[in-house]
C-alpha cells in the first residue's frame, strides 16, 4: 500500500491536490475568523465607549419628558380651576339677575355656587383660593336672601282668602245654607229645645264627601318646594317657618272671620241673650266642620306638598299657621262649657260634644307629630269638659224638674207648660242616643243603654212628684185630679209614641195608665157625687130609700113623695149642674179620645139616674104650675150640655 501512495504522489494524484486546496482553506477561513474576532472586540469596544458618552444624552431627554408630562398635569389642573372660574362667572351673573325672570336658572346658579364652594374648600392650596371662597360665600347669601323674597312673594300673590260661598260649595249638599249665611242655620228659643241636630246628625252625613278647596295652584306648589327645599339647605329653616306662618296664618284667619267666627271670650258669652248665643252654637258648629274638613285639611295639603322630605318642618309650619285660628274656636266652646249650666244648654252641649268627637280622628290625623300635640291636647280637653258639663247638665235637670217652683198655675187643668217641657226633653234625648252612649263611656262602665233608662226614669219620675205638688194648689179635688189625669196622660202617650217606650217599657206605660183611670175615676167621684145625690130616693118616699132613682125598680111610682121636695130636688139639680156645667166646659182635656172618654163616663152614669128620676117624680111637678121651671132639661139637653164641657171655654149654660 505504501508504495501505491508514494508512487501516486510522485504521479500527481489529483486526491492529493485536493486535500492540500482544503488545507490552504482552512487555513484562510481561520486566518478570517481570527480577524473578524479582532473586529468584533474592536466594535465592543467601541460600542461601550459610545454608550458611555451618550448616558448624559439619555438623562436630559428623560428629564424633558418628565417636565412635559408635569407640564400636561399642571394645565390640565389649570383647565379645570378655569373652568370653575368660568362656572362661578356664569353662576354669579345669573345670581345677579335674580329670580324673578327665569327662578328655574337662578335655582341652578345656586346649586352651581355650591359645588365651587365644595371645590374651593376642598382644594385651599391656590393662591387666591380665601379670596374666592369669601366671594362665593358672600354671593350665596345674596341669593338665599333674594330666594327667601321670592318664596315670601310667590306665596303672599298666591295666599287669598276662600270666600264662604266657595266653602260652602266644598260641603255635601245636605250641610250647605239655604241663604248665603250660616247664620241661618236652625235658631230656636223657649222651653222647647230646638237645634241643628236633626239636620246634621242623620247617617247620610257619616259617607258624606267633602272637597277641600284649592288653596294655591297647584302648579306653583313646585315651585315653592324647590325654594323652601334651598332655604333649608342653606340653614334658614328659622326665617322660612316665619314667612310661611305670617302668609298663610293671617289669610286663614280671614277666610274664618268672612264665615263669620268671632273671638268672643267668656264674659262676652255670659252677657248673651240666650236665643242668640244658641243661634252662634249652631254656627259654631258649622264652622268646625268646615274649618277642620276643609280650611284645616286644605293647609295640611298645601304644607305636605311645600314641605315634603321635612316632615318636622312641615307639622311645625302647620302648627303655627293654624294655632290662632284653632285658638279662636275652641275658646268658644271653652267659654260655653264652662259658662253658667241651665236645662236649656243640654242640647246644644251635645251638639257640641257630638261634632268634637266626630271630628276627632280627623283632628288627630291634621294635628300629627310634635309640633302640633298642644293642638291636639287642647281639642281632646273641650271635648272632655263638654262631656262632663252636659253630664252635670243632667243632674241639674233632674233636680230642677222636681224642685220646679213655678207658681204659674193652669186654672184649666189642662197639660202645664213643664210637663210638655219635660216630655220635649225626654224625646229630645233619644235623637241623642249614640251620643249618649258615648258620653256614658266617659265616666262610666256598664250597660250604657240601661243608663240612659235609668236616666230617663228618674226624670218622669221627678216630673210626676213635682206635678203632685202642684196639683195641690187647686182648693177643687175634681180639678186636682181632671189636672193629674191630663198630664200624666200626656206623659203616658208620648212615651208611647216615641222611642222611649222601648227604653222604659210596657211594664211602666200599663202602669202609669192604671194612674190616669184612677185620677179620672177620682175626678168624677169629687165632681159628681153631690150632683147624684140629688137623684135619690132618699129624703122623699116614706120608706125613706137611699139609692138612686134609676136604681130602684119602680116605674112612675112617687107614692110617698112629696111634691114640693121633689121640687126642690129638681131646682137643687139644675142648679148644680149649671154651675158644674159653667164651671168645667172652662176646664180643659185636651186629648180628644181621653176627653170623649171621660164624658162618656160621666153620661153613663148621670142620664140613666137623671131619666129614671124624672120618669119616676116627673109627673108629681108636671101637674103642678110651670113644670119648665123644675124640669127645665131634658136627658138630651144635659147630654148635649155634656158635649160641651172641657173644652177650655167660658159658656152661660143653654137652656
Amino acid at each position: 500500500m505504501v508504495v501505491a501512495v508514494a508512487a501516486a504522489a510522485a504521479g500527481g494524484d489529483p486526491l492529493t491536490e485536493r486535500a492540500a486546496l482544503m488545507r490552504e482553506s482552512l487555513q484562510k477561513s481561520q486566518t478570517i475568523t481570527d480577524n473578524m474576532v479582532s473586529i468584533l472586540g474592536s466594535f465592543d469596544h467601541r460600542l461601550s465607549a459610545l454608550e458611555t458618552a451618550m448616558r448624559p444624552t439619555q438623562i436630559r431627554t428623560h428629564s424633558i419628558r418628565k417636565a412635559h408630562e408635569n407640564i400636561d398635569k399642571t394645565l390640565k389642573a389649570a383647565e379645570v380651576v378655569l373652568s370653575q372660574f368660568d362656572i362661578f362667572r356664569q353662576a354669579e351673573a345669573k345670581i345677579l339677575k335674580g329670580p324673578h325672570e327665569d327662578l328655574e336658572s337662578y335655582l341652578a346658579a345656586i346649586d352651581q355656587l355650591r359645588n365651587n364652594l365644595l371645590f374651593f374648600t376642598s382644594n385651599k392650596s391656590f393662591k387666591s383660593t380665601d379670596e374666592v371662597l369669601n366671594h362665593a360665600n358672600s354671593l350665596l347669601a345674596k341669593s338665599i336672601s333674594k330666594l327667601e323674597e321670592e318664596f315670601k312673594q310667590i306665596l303672599l300673590s298666591y295666599s287669598k282668602p276662600v270666600e264662604p260661598d266657595r266653602l260652602f260649595e266644598c260641603l255635601p249638599s245636605s250641610l250647605r245654607p239655604s241663604t248665603g249665611s250660616p247664620g241661618h242655620q236652625g235658631d230656636s228659643g223657649g222651653n222647647n229645645p230646638s237645634h241643628t241636630h236633626a239636620d246634621h246628625h242623620n247617617g247620610n252625613l257619616e259617607n258624606a264627601v267633602y272637597t277641600p278647596p284649592t288653596l294655591i295652584p297647584p302648579r306653583i306648589l313646585p315651585l315653592l318646594h324647590d325654594l323652601a327645599l334651598h332655604m333649608v339647605h342653606a340653614g334658614h329653616q328659622q326665617q322660612l317657618l316665619k314667612d310661611y306662618r305670617d302668609s298663610r296664618s293671617t289669610v286663614l284667619e280671614e277666610s274664618l272671620r268672612k264665615l263669620g267666627v268671632e273671638k268672643l271670650s267668656k264674659d262676652d258669652v255670659q252677657r248673651m241673650q240666650w236665643e242668640l248665643l244658641e243661634a252662634k252654637i249652631g254656627n259654631w258648629i258649622h264652622f268646625m266642620r268646615i274649618a277642620v274638613k276643609l280650611l284645616f285639611a286644605g293647609e295640611r295639603k298645601v304644607c305636605d306638598q311645600i314641605f315634603e322630605g321635612f316632615d318636622s318642618l312641615g307639622d311645625q309650619c302647620f302648627a303655627e299657621v293654624t294655632a290662632s285660628s284653632v285658638t279662636v274656636l275652641l275658646s268658644f266652646g271653652e267659654a260655653i262649657a264652662r259658662s253658667k249650666r241651665s236645662p236649656e244648654k243640654l242640647f246644644v252641649l251635645l251638639d257640641m260634644y257630638e261634632i268634637m268627637r266626630e271630628l276627632h280622628s280627623e283632628i288627630e290625623i291634621l294635628f300629627k307629630g310634635k309640633a302640633c300635640s298642644e293642638i291636639r291636647e287642647s281639642a281632646l280637653g273641650l271635648t272632655k269638659r263638654l262631656a262632663q258639663t252636659a253630664q252635670d247638665t243632667f243632674g241639674d235637670f233632674e233636680e230642677a224638674v222636681e224642685k220646679d217652683a213655678t207658681k204659674t198655675a193652669v186654672s184649666d187643668g189642662t197639660v202645664h207648660p213643664l210637663t210638655s217641657y219635660v216630655i220635649n226633653y225626654v224625646k229630645f234625648l233619644f235623637d241623642y242616643q249614640s251620643t249618649l252612649k258615648q258620653l256614658f263611656q266617659e265616666f262610666e262602665n256598664g250597660d250604657d243603654t240601661s243608663q240612659l233608662a235609668s236616666v230617663t226614669m228618674r226624670i218622669m219620675q221627678a216630673l210626676q212628684t213635682n206635678l203632685e205638688g202642684k196639683s195641690k194648689q187647686y182648693k177643687d179635688a175634681a180639678l186636682t185630679h181632671l189636672f193629674l189625669m191630663n198630664n200624666i196622660h200626656y206623659m203616658v202617650r208620648s212615651v208611647r209614641r216615641s222611642e222611649a217606650k222601648d227604653l222604659l217599657g210596657d211594664d211602666w206605660v200599663q202602669r202609669h195608665r192604671r194612674v190616669v183611670q184612677q185620677h179620672a175615676n177620682q175626678y168624677k167621684r169629687n165632681a159628681w157625687a153631690k150632683i147624684l145625690q140629688c137623684l135619690t130616693i132618699q129624703g122623699l118616699t116614706s120608706s125613706g130609700g137611699s139609692s138612686a132613682a134609676g136604681v130602684g125598680g119602680d116605674t112612675g111610682n112617687s107614692s110617698g113623695a112629696s111634691r114640693a121636695l121633689v121640687k126642690d130636688r129638681f131646682k137643687t139639680f139644675n142648679m148644680q149642674f149649671e154651675e158644674l156645667h159653667q164651671k168645667q166646659s172652662q176646664w180643659t182635656v185636651p186629648d180628644t179620645e181621653l176627653r170623649e172618654s171621660l164624658r162618656l163616663a160621666v153620661a153613663e152614669v148621670l142620664l140613666p139616674a137623671y131619666r129614671s128620676f124624672v120618669k119616676r117624680f116627673g109627673p108629681l111637678v108636671e101637674g103642678g104650675k110651670a113644670p119648665q121651671k123644675y124640669i127645665k132639661y131634658s136627658a138630651e139637653d144635659l147630654e148635649r150640655m155634656l158635649g160641651e164641657f172641657f173644652e177650655g171655654k167660658t159658656n152661660e149654660p143653654r137652656r
